[in-house]
């Protein structure tokens, strides 16, 4: 008898489960979201002809695992910087459209006056608004009149409080501070003690913990983990960094840079950066572990990516060199192509999608999920992916659709926006409204030679889609600055990197970390 009434409680326990998971018909949607990650940055090779498309000393089995369950995308692209990509997430809208192009913090005042430095400079840049727009729509709002109860952990960065998007569980109004959690006074070295690195640990219970309030309800639900990884001021755990550390290439690197792998400040560590890859894995794995633990795997998607892309120099410590140009804060393919995996119901196991897909594009796909009518959205600029993702085969119109990247600021970068429309990107840098610049990016990806003047049609053709779009949405454009200053402009610390990454005619020259 002793053993009876556990056995009896287990069979209700799994008959509740079953009779939640039955009663439960709309599937449930996680978003795991990755900040500052290459289109490289993990050991998914995102083009299977591209060597260098993927990381190869970094170990992350649960996102390989994902991937061959799934659906990857070649044609992933985010926003040059993190607070507009989780705007445009959120709205369904470019930064062009919805006007957040720029993190301000929680400030109204105009940008440009703000910022007394950039005046006298080649164009006078625009302002940006400060924060999401929670009078519009967002993807917990457009979810929850369709049953499901949101969450948003982690990362924020939207300068406005989650309860008035319509999250009903989130960790408030954060920015990149909370995740690092380690600071001068914790020293150069990642500490013994260190158990939750970037609070990747932490934001996961609560994510589980969430899951299983609503399993247990028999709600559907949209998760959002924003993670703070792989942002700079990278942190590990002690054990991941030290088996990396061990590793021959990473051997290899400290004596051809002359550091010590016992002194060396973790913030050039790449062993940190390994180890913090590694560590967050293991959190995707937690969360993928609980869902099916929760017999909830078969109506449950998941999705991971970035909110834009970045210039990891740990690529160079693989063998390997940057297949993109630029970095973060810029509209070329190195500061806005991602990595992009989808798992879910449907989804035909170890595909692949070459199709041009944007982040503004996940509402409209989380709505058709839930049930809704994406045409039902008015003055949203992405688009339904699920049938795509179902392996229906995209048309003309899809492929060579518009993709709207806007930036008329400084700060990082010089004011320039793009338009990437199937096989073409067109780049345009307000400081050189003379200079065309074209690209064929399904041969050229590092965007080395410029077309323009040998296709000057399909350049003016694109370029003027893309002002006409900027018009309609009523876009803040820059404008020739008549007080411009060149000497004050070259005296300018970040002028260097405003001259190598911005416009140029015929061939650029590749950095020394490019191919």
């Amino acid at each position: 008898m002793k053993y009876l009434f556990p056995f009896l409680l287990t069979c209700l326990v799994i008959l509740g489960t079953i009779s939640t998971t039955h009663a439960q018909e709309k599937p449930n949607i996680i978003l795991i979201y990755i900040d500052d990650w290459a289109w490289y940055g993990s050991p998914v090779a995102m083009d299977d002809t591209r060597e260098n498309s993927r990381m190869p000393i970094l170990q992350m089995p649960h996102l390989e695992e994902l991937a061959q369950q799934g659906m990857k995308f070649r044609n992933a692209y985010g926003s040059p910087q993190c607070g507009p990509a989780r705007v445009a997430i959120q709205t369904g809208q470019s930064a062009a459209n919805n006007g957040f192009t720029l993190v301000l913090g929680k400030t109204k005042d105009d940008y440009f006056d703000q910022r007394k430095q950039y005046q006298q400079l080649p164009v006078v840049p625009t302002i940006s608004n400060s924060s999401l727009d929670t009078t519009g729509y967002t993807i917990a709002n457009v979810l929850a009149p369709l049953g499901y109860v949101s969450a948003h952990l982690g990362k924020w960065h939207m300068y406005c409080d989650p309860v008035e998007a319509g999250y009903v569980v989130h960790d408030g109004d954060t920015t990149n501070k909370p995740g690092n959690t380690l600071t001068a006074k914790n020293g150069k070295r990642i500490p013994d003690d260190m158990t939750d690195p970037k609070l990747m640990f932490s934001m996961t219970e609560k994510a589980i913990g969430f899951m299983e309030d609503q399993v247990q309800a028999g709600k559907p639900f949209y998760l959002q983990i924003s993670h703070y990884a792989m942002h700079a001021g990278s942190e590990c755990l002690p054990a991941t960094r030290e088996k990396y550390a061990s590793m021959p290439e990473l051997q290899a690197y400290y004596e051809e840079t002359g550091q010590d792998a016992a002194t060396i400040n973790r913030k050039g560590d790449p062993a940190v950066w390994f180890g913090m890859g590694e560590d967050l894995d293991g959190r995707i794995g937690a969360v993928l572990d609980k869902v099916r633990e929760l017999g909830i795997e078969d109506h449950t998607y998941v999705v991971v990516t970035a909110d834009n892309g970045y210039r990891h120099k740990e690529l160079g410590v693989s063998g390997l060199k940057q297949p993109l140009h630029a970095a973060k804060w810029w509209a070329w393919d190195g500061g806005i192509r991602v990595p992009m995996i989808v798992r879910g119901p449907g989804i035909p196991a170890g595909s692949k999608f070459k199709g041009n897909v944007v982040n503004y594009d996940f509402m409209p796909t989380f709505l058709e999920w839930a049930g809704g009518d994406p045409a039902s959205l008015e003055n949203v600029d992405g688009i339904s992916l699920a049938g795509y993702m179902r392996g229906e085969s995209p048309d003309k119109t899809f492929l060579n659709r518009p993709l709207y990247f806007h930036l008329p600021h400084y700060r990082s970068e010089i004011p320039h926006s793009a338009i990437i429309a199937g096989p073409h990107k067109v780049i345009h840098f307000y400081d050189a409204p003379d200079t065309p610049i074209l690209f064929d990016i399904s041969q050229d990806i590092g965007e080395v030679v410029n077309i323009a003047q040998q296709n000057a049609e399909t350049h003016q053709k694109l370029f003027d889609q893309m002002m006409s779009y900027f018009e309609e949405v009523e876009a803040r454009i820059p404008k020739i600055n008549p007080d411009y200053d060149p000497e004050r402009y070259k005296n300018l610390k970040s002028y260097e990197k405003y001259i190598r990454w911005g416009s140029f005619a015929g061939t650029r020259p590749l950095a020394d970390d490019e191919q």
